[in-house]
């Protein structure tokens, strides 16, 4: 098995994800942030199997950083590091932990992680609560909605989710990128 240009191919990512990840509902919550990082990745002209990994990897130490979250993204750093996997992805992950860790975000895969694995959790919740429970019967504007009742899908950092402005996308078009995005895997994420 080759680890491809970053050091890792998906597949060992993959494992590794399915090694660390115990609950079911992480492990769908990487696939998801996997797939928005891909389908954002080409508006920047970056390679999408890199920001599909950025966001697969990003929660690899959830269970370990869950109740001490200035430690989240470092023991994956750790993890990834021993591994061999490329600097960059491992830099990009610390970015979404930035407030505990300290950093700013400069880049645009610092700004375009932190929102895309965020509203992973308002579109997940908006469509457990439709009859159907289908993310591809989603609608932008529902989910526009639902970011404006703070009692629904309350520990979903709406802040977080508006960052794709500071990366130039319009927030009507980063919900319908993330919709799509995840419709796209709604067999893997059940929904």
């Amino acid at each position: 098995m080759e680890a491809g240009n970053w050091g890792i191919t998906r597949e060992e990512a993959m494992e590794l994800v399915d090694r660390y990840l115990d609950a079911d509902n992480m492990r769908k919550h990487c696939l998801a942030s996997e797939a928005i990082m891909r389908a954002l990745a080409p508006r920047f002209d970056a390679d999408p199997e890199m920001w599909g990994l950025v966001g697969l990897l990003h929660d690899l130490d959830y269970n370990e950083t869950r109740e001490d979250m200035p430690r989240h993204t470092l023991v994956t750093e750790k993890i990834l590091s021993e591994k061999g996997v490329d600097r960059a992805i491992i830099e990009a992950i610390k970015y979404h932990n930035a407030e505990n860790l300290t950093l700013k975000r400069e880049l645009p895969i610092h700004f375009a992680l932190t929102a895309g694995e965020t509203i992973t959790g308002m579109i997940v919740a908006a469509a457990l609560v439709n009859p159907d429970k289908r993310i591809a019967n989603l609608k932008t504007k529902s989910i526009k909605k639902r970011m404006k009742a703070k009692e629904f899908a309350r520990s979903v950092n709406r802040d977080h989710i508006r960052l794709c402005e500071q990366i130039n996308i319009p927030l009507d078009e980063f919900i319908e990128l993330s919709i799509d995005a995840m419709a796209g895997i709604s067999d893997r994420l059940g929904l």
